[in-house]
């Protein structure tokens, strides 16, 4: 369901140490290394985005589009290294037009702070479908495959070093698997000229507890080792 409810399997945590997630982080952060590129050319995204962004906000591609009552785009520096995608809007974002600004918001506001050092000004916000499904359900298949050449874009004018997948949604779709967060997090995955960190979307951690949250502290820890920030 869009941003505050989630599927159950995300709640279901398996027990890890805080050892081996922090022997994978320095081996993954080699392997970024390796492979990281750098963006063909020195111009800002900012005006594409831009120019997307009002392409999105008519857009009929799918049957979303009669309940919503904006598109929720996309927000941060488009010049970022670092993308969090996420599912989709929920109430709060339908009406302010920006991801995660409800209670999930708030607690990913509160990680990026604590374990990145960072606000959203720092980074790029994103969603796999860029309007509310009805009543937070689920989005449909049709509907994010409709809304897929957007946030496809968005990640070819920004060009992140990380994308953060926020959930089962996302994660499924941006690495192509039918796997649950639950077992795909704690790595690292190559995507396209950087890496690709799964973790849990905040709502899960809201419904979850401290379990949870730690794992996700610890999923951004990968993150900013991958992105070579100073600790």
């Amino acid at each position: 369901m869009a941003d505050e409810t989630r599927v159950a399997d995300e709640t279901r945590v398996a027990p890890e140490t805080r050892v081996a997630d922090e022997t994978r982080v320095a081996d993954e952060t080699r392997v970024a290394d390796e492979t990281r590129v750098a963006p063909e050319t020195g111009r800002s995204a900012a005006p594409a985005l831009a120019a997307l962004a009002q392409q999105a906000a008519s857009c009929t591609a799918c049957a979303l589009a009669a309940g919503r009552t904006q598109v929720v785009f996309g927000v941060g520096d488009p010049d970022a290294d670092l993308v969090f995608v996420g599912e989709g809007p929920g109430r709060e974002e339908d009406l302010r037009g920006e991801p995660f600004v409800g209670r999930s918001g708030q607690l990913l506001d509160r990680l990026m702070a604590e374990e990145l050092g960072i606000d959203r000004s720092r980074c790029y916000i994103a969603n796999v479908v860029k309007c509310r499904p009805p009543d937070n359900r689920d989005p449909l298949p049709g509907e994010i495959e409709a809304c897929r050449p957007y946030l496809e874009a968005q990640l070819d004018l920004v060009h992140p070093v990380v994308v953060v997948t926020l959930g089962n949604f996302a994660t499924r779709l941006l690495l192509g698997t039918d796997r649950g967060v639950t077992s795909l997090r704690g790595a690292a995955y190559p995507f396209r000229d950087g890496s690709l960190v799964p973790t849990f979307h905040p709502a899960a951690a809201l419904r979850g507890g401290g379990s949870v949250v730690a794992q996700m502290r610890a999923d951004l820890v990968r993150a900013k080792a991958l992105l070579g920030w100073s600790a």
